[in-house]
């Protein structure tokens, strides 16, 4: 068959560990058969950026930028062990951090759901999307470990070097730590209205939660951004398109997610939404089944595996083991870039082409076939564990049928 043409590159953003080698099987048996890829390739591998000294990770981002559509593979975000493993001459910061500083974009994950695999939550009938601010707070916080007694104290100074605000954070009467992070109006507002505009569009409910009642300034200026913008600008919009918004503390959030039926989208602060989006996940069946895109205000987009490297797997592997790691989060990252950008270039082939891999997928698991994270999952059908290669063959076997008709 004839490979689809592309004709505007999408960015790729290399990894590792485990998820960098499912990532070449996947492009080597899933995508470069039938595509005539077109990308600009990024290896953000925490070998490459320690030799690039992180610069390799922002020349990523403004590829994206240029591009409009990029796709990610899992990184390492170092800690001391992998200071050590890795020989690194510092501590980089977060590379999904950094992307996202830079697109100021906010991140959806949505669980990948499939008939066979019922929720742990028994009452969730629906996908709940998690909207995760993708800017600032703790992945571009301040830190330093105290090493004996003094005094830590927040200070802000104006633009003209006039002292505005000075209060003392703890008088340190022993070694401990301190943390100061940021966020900004800008950022806040294009949190929101990505988050509005993304209800409007799935016709889902919204719901935001923080914890104002204790951060009376930080997490207050969220609620109040949201809350004024919708008042302001989508109010009669929701209520025509019969849809709601609603705020609560975020405790509060997680019992009434817990006792919902799902189906709507929740929207996080950037911590709060990292560890809220793998509860769900997990919840719904794995960290391996949940999509993720990062989405700028100006319409940029970065799609990506919402779960880690698989460092234990990784390790298998070097020692000659199969492994049988779920390579369905990758998979529709590269789905999702490529009917991103054949919706942006008007190139329904590809659009085609992508959801024909994702029922390539979805028929590879109705039939049984599954990696051992699934197989003890699902119920009301005949399972066979396979491992990483065996179920990348076995969707390639699909896609192929289901392209040759």
């Amino acid at each position: 068959m004839n490979k689809i043409k592309m004709t505007t590159p999408l960015v790729e953003l290399d990894g590792d560990e485990m998820t960098r080698i499912l990532w070449q099987i996947i492009k080597d048996d899933l995508i470069l058969p039938f595509v005539d890829l077109k990308a600009e390739y990024y290896d953000l591998g925490l070998v490459h950026r320690e030799e690039t000294k992180d610069v390799i990770t922002h020349e990523a981002a403004h590829a994206i930028a240029k591009y409009g559509v990029g796709v990610k593979c899992a990184t390492i975000t170092p800690n001391e062990q992998r200071m050590s493993e890795y020989n690194l001459s510092e501590k980089y910061k977060s590379p999904n951090g950094t992307l996202r500083a830079i697109l100021d974009g906010t991140v959806f994950r949505t669980p990948i759901c499939i008939d066979s695999i019922k929720p742990v939550v028994k009452n969730w009938k629906k996908p709940i999307t998690i909207a995760r601010h993708a800017y600032g707070d703790v992945y571009k916080a301040t830190e330093y470990r105290v090493p004996e007694e003094g005094k830590a104290e927040l200070v802000f100074t104006d633009k003209n070097g006039n002292e505005k605000f000075r209060e003392t954070i703890y008088d340190f009467e022993c070694p401990g730590v301190i943390q100061g992070m940021y966020n900004k109006d800008d950022s806040i507002k294009s949190f929101a209205r990505s988050c509005f505009t993304y209800a409007l569009d799935s016709k889902e409910d919204l719901w935001f939660s923080t914890k104002d009642t204790i951060s009376k300034s930080y997490d207050h200026q969220f609620r109040a951004v949201f809350e004024e913008m919708y008042e302001n600008e989508f109010k009669d919009a929701f209520e025509k398109a019969g849809i709601t918004f609603f705020y609560t503390l975020i405790d509060d959030a997680i019992a009434r997610v817990i006792r919902s039926e799902g189906g709507f989208l929740w929207a996080c602060k950037n911590y709060d939404g990292d560890v809220m989006s793998d509860m769900v996940s997990t919840a719904f069946g794995s960290l391996a089944m949940m999509t993720s895109v990062l989405v700028s205000p100006d319409g940029k987009y970065e799609y990506e595996a919402a779960h880690g490297t698989v460092t234990r797997h990784y390790y298998k592997y070097l020692e000659g083991e199969d492994t049988s790691t779920n390579p369905m989060a990758t998979i529709f990252a590269w789905s999702g870039a490529l009917r991103k950008r054949g919706e942006l270039d008007n190139n329904i082939e590809l659009e085609n082409f992508a959801t024909s891999l994702e029922k390539a997928c979805f028929d590879t698991l109705n039939s049984g076939i599954m990696t051992k994270d699934l197989v003890h999952l699902a119920e009301g059908l005949k399972t066979k564990a396979v491992n990483s290669k065996e179920f990348i063959k076995e969707i390639r076997k699909n896609l192929e049928a289901i392209l040759s008709k």
